[in-house]
């Protein structure tokens, strides 16, 4: 287990900064960091989804082993080395998430229309991990322009957001919500 947290205030970052893994101090703004936070929000909502699952549903297994991927991830990019980077994310990650999204679409009826976000908490909570997912992919884009990023995180987050947007009409259909359509204007 690594190091514990002996103090949460250390007004370290009094000045517009922040630490990352390696000791070294970057701006709060910087690509990197609004990138970490991005995944930490991601994981939050996440955690969010997870709370108004169902009882022993199936997918808050397969959510939890997401928020410890989340977790995993955002400690690769606290690692600021570009000489030697810490790769935690790997293509075992993102296979993993298609496995899932095959079991989930194989439920499914092909999609004929866009679907609007929303019907329930459960369904809008999903919808949001979606959203904030591919923010969180923008934001390793972005970062991406300056320095190397980890291919396997971009597929891994890519993923993630298609299996929320599946796993989000899969609940639909478990639970006989039906799901909103979009309609022209």
């Amino acid at each position: 287990m690594g190091n514990r947290l002996s103090k949460i205030t250390t007004r370290t970052g009094d000045d517009g900064t922040t630490g990352l893994a390696d000791g070294s101090r970057v701006s709060k703004h910087a690509a990197r960091i609004q990138a970490i936070g991005t995944i930490d929000e991601l994981n939050s909502f996440v955690g969010v989804f997870i709370a108004v699952l169902p009882a022993e549903n199936r997918l808050s297994t397969d959510f939890l082993r997401i928020q410890h991927d989340l977790f995993d991830l955002g400690g690769e990019l606290a690692m600021s080395s570009t000489e030697n980077p810490v790769l935690v994310i790997t293509k075992e990650h993102w296979v993993r998430l298609e496995q899932l999204l095959e079991e989930l679409n194989a439920d499914l009826d092909p999609l004929v229309n866009f679907i609007l976000p929303g019907g329930t908490n459960v369904l809008s909570a999903c919808h949001v991990v979606r959203t904030v997912a591919r923010r969180a992919e923008r934001c390793l884009s972005e970062l991406n322009e300056t320095e190397e990023v980890n291919e396997h995180s971009f597929k891994y987050l890519n993923r993630l957001s298609d299996v929320a947007f599946v796993s989000a009409r899969w609940l639909a259909k478990d639970m006989a919500i039906p799901e909103v359509l979009w309609e022209q204007s």
